[in-house]
């Protein structure tokens, strides 16, 4: 069964960006020069609004109307499951390939400030619209779009020849590497996420450049930072705004099953018990995971929910040691909390919580970055005010 969508046309939706302000006057005419329904695949799960999951697939053959409303809406568009390797019309275990939220689309792109004859690298060339947009809009000869899947290359490259205007170059390879032969570049441009900005983004760019790509640390939590490269090898700036894109494959990490910190035994195993009046409910947020993940590096966490309500946050180090449990109950206002290993990991979460809400619970536009040789360093404000443990994370 479709998920069904009424159809608003690319008129409609481009209205809709334009009030929101992702879409400013002067991509409007490649907007409209662009029809995004070239670059989307007869086969989609489009995104539900106002989170990161997929509705139900929506075929171009067996409903037009549902796939054209799909198009023009303002969400996500999953195009490619498991690399690949799911196919069938249920949706698979994880997203790989997209078509991009509209209106993540055209703020990254005006994030990006670009002029005409800037030179741009993408990272991550998806269903080619994004490269096709910038190549309408600084010709084809200053766009390079760089993906690592190769089937993916292949439908880009089909999509943007049934365009019909000049292609830009789609080439098949590791994105962090960048593309060294047509650098340096003005701009650079990355359509997945990183925890990482790679050093080659920086040593391809001309001072002054910009890079704009979604990072975020392990934890969770990311945000689009717009970072500008001065003379002195480093790359510096805000984060702009929220966003939530699929990781970078070569930053995927394998993450360590349960079982392997109890190591056949049962918990609480040789864990200390102890008491914290901080909910567990209250690290819920976006903003939230991305503060304890600046601070707390190397670990994510999971959730176990039970019928009534409760749950527990596990909270584990990546390296297989160190764990942590908070079990929430409704209505209680004191939660047990269980740690072992190396790390109390409990503590340096309700460290980092504390020390944001102690500042008046700044939001993503209040923070940036630093990358450079010796790393990356996360800031408050500006660079006198280092992230605690964010001081030049690897």
């Amino acid at each position: 069964m479709s998920t069904r969508v009424e159809a608003a046309g690319p008129e409609g939706l481009a209205a809709a960006l334009v009030a929101s302000g992702a879409l400013q006057s002067d991509w409007l005419p490649t907007y409209r020069a662009v029809p995004r329904a070239l670059f989307v695949p007869a086969r989609v799960w489009p995104g539900i609004p106002e989170g990161t999951e997929q509705g139900s697939l929506v075929n171009r053959e067996a409903d037009p109307r549902a796939w054209l409303g799909a198009v023009y809406s303002n969400v996500p568009l999953t195009t490619q499951w498991d690399q690949g390797e799911h196919q069938g019309d249920e949706k698979g275990t994880t997203p790989t390939s997209s078509s991009s939220l509209p209106s993540m689309v055209f703020a990254m792109l005006a994030d990006l400030d670009v002029e005409d004859g800037h030179r741009v690298l993408e990272i991550g060339t998806g269903t080619g619209w994004n490269a096709a947009l910038l190549a309408h809009r600084l010709g084809a000869e200053n766009v390079v779009s760089i993906e690592y899947d190769p089937a993916v290359v292949e439908q880009a490259r089909e999509n943007l020849a049934e365009f019909g205007r000049p292609s830009p170059l789609v080439v098949t390879g590791d994105g962090r590497e960048g593309f060294a032969d047509r650098a340096p570049y003005d701009r650079v441009i990355a359509t997945a996420s990183v925890g990482e900005v790679p050093a080659a983004w920086i040593e391809q760019m001309v001072t002054g450049g910009v890079i704009v790509a979604p990072w975020g640390p392990l934890y969770g939590g990311e945000a689009i930072v717009r970072l500008t490269v001065g003379d002195d090898g480093h790359a510096r700036g805000h984060f702009t705004r929220s966003s939530a894109f699929m990781r970078i494959r070569q930053q995927s990490p394998e993450l360590p099953e349960p079982n392997a910190y109890f190591r056949g035994r049962k918990w609480p195993a040789d864990g200390q018990r102890s008491m914290t009046t901080l909910s567990p409910t209250a690290l819920d947020g976006w903003v939230e995971q991305f503060i304890i993940g600046l601070q707390v590096p190397g670990a994510f966490w999971r959730t176990e929910r039970y019928d009534d309500g409760a749950y527990t946050l596990w909270t584990y180090d990546l390296d297989g040691k160190s764990w942590a449990s908070a079990d929430y109950e409704p209505g209680h206002s004191r939660f047990e909390v269980v740690q072992e290993g190396p790390r109390r990991l409990w503590d340096e979460v309700e460290a980092a919580y504390r020390w944001w809400n102690g500042r008046s619970r700044p939001g993503f536009e209040r923070f940036g970055l630093t990358v450079g040789p010796r790393g990356t360093m996360a800031w408050l404000d500006d660079e006198s005010c280092p992230v605690p443990g964010a001081e030049w994370l690897r």
